[in-house]
């Protein structure tokens, strides 16, 4: 593999070192003073990043149509708010390790449907998605004691993927990284030893993916999980661990396999069942989402085709010479 140019390099290191800084001051700071500095740097961050925030409001436009511009604007810095408020709670690691339980509540019938799920002994392919504080609800289902790991995207900067697998490790939660050498194996081992693997399926990246509706138009969505739970037989389950208040909740629903027999046909409607219930939980609360990533920027082939080709005069509107 070809050396990064050095400028390159440096940026890199340069963004280690700050992460890995900010992450040790971060730690000793308290829940409620986290979440106060986020939302203000949340806010700071729409002000000043332009180029996000036209993205988030690009996709507002998309999801909700018929909303005021100024609901729209409204929406997508509640939306730059929470993700900083929910990456500094994440980060306040001493007081967030100390009060996990209270923090993020886990109602019986909601640990009821995980439980059921992993006595049926093929294991769990627990989905979910950039929606409320997707961290903090791996750490609390691993907190409470269920085998689990997450598929996660590594970093272009291998340092920077061992800190935040470090990080990670810390709070219980471990990572089966999706480019690393025997990763495909990890998550069938992981499966087959009746553990939770824990994959999130609601962004447009460069993996192996089908178009299912979201919001009403079609989106590519990985396929991942449902050719596993396929594969395995595993359980599928839900889940989201969304603001509520000072704190969160999590919800978890188990989603049936689907009830056709080919198989490409049975991924499709098992990853457009999963992609709905990510749909419902945004619309929820629209302001816990990520608006600023382009969902929609892989166009199936014949819509991209259409696009590219210039239209055709009607026959019956051009004029005979």
């Amino acid at each position: 593999m070809e050396r990064p140019p050095l400028t390159k390099r440096l940026k890199r290191y340069l963004r280690y070192l700050l992460i890995a800084g900010m992450l040790r001051l971060l730690q000793f700071l308290s829940l409620g003073a986290a979440r106060t500095l986020g939302m203000t740097l949340g806010g700071w961050a729409y002000a000043i990043a332009g180029g996000e925030r036209r993205k988030a409001l690009k996709s507002l436009a998309r999801a909700f149509p018929d909303r005021s511009d100024a609901e729209r604007d409204a929406l997508a810095r509640g939306a730059f708010r929470h993700l900083a408020a929910a990456a500094l709670e994440v980060a306040s690691s001493r007081a967030l390790d100390e009060g996990l339980e209270a923090l993020v509540s886990w109602p019986p019938e909601d640990r009821a449907v995980l439980e059921a799920a992993l006595a049926k002994g093929k294991g769990v392919v627990f989905v979910s998605g950039h929606v409320g504080n997707w961290e903090l609800l791996a750490r609390r289902v691993a907190k409470a004691g269920y085998p689990s790991q997450s598929i996660a995207k590594e970093s272009s900067d291998p340092r920077l993927t061992a800190l935040v697998e470090d990080f990670r490790a810390k709070g219980g939660v471990r990572s089966i990284w999706r480019g690393q050498e025997g990763a495909a194996r990890a998550m069938l081992r992981t499966l087959r030893s009746g553990e939770i693997l824990g994959i999130l399926i609601d962004q447009d990246t460069k993996v192996q993916s089908v178009f299912v509706p979201f919001f009403g138009e079609l989106a590519a969505t990985p396929r991942a999980a449902a050719d596993l739970a396929l594969r395995t037989g595993a359980a599928v389950v839900v889940g989201f661990c969304q603001r509520d208040g000072e704190g969160y909740r999590l919800t978890m629903e188990e989603v049936p396999a689907p009830e056709v027999t080919e198989r490409e046909a049975a991924v499709q409607a098992l990853t457009a069942a999963l992609s709905q219930r990510i749909e419902a939980a945004i619309r929820r609360a629209p302001e816990q989402w990520v608006w600023m990533h382009q969902r929609w920027k892989t166009r199936p082939v014949m819509e991209a085709s259409q696009a590219a080709s210039p239209a055709l005069p009607d026959p019956a509107s051009t004029p005979v010479r």
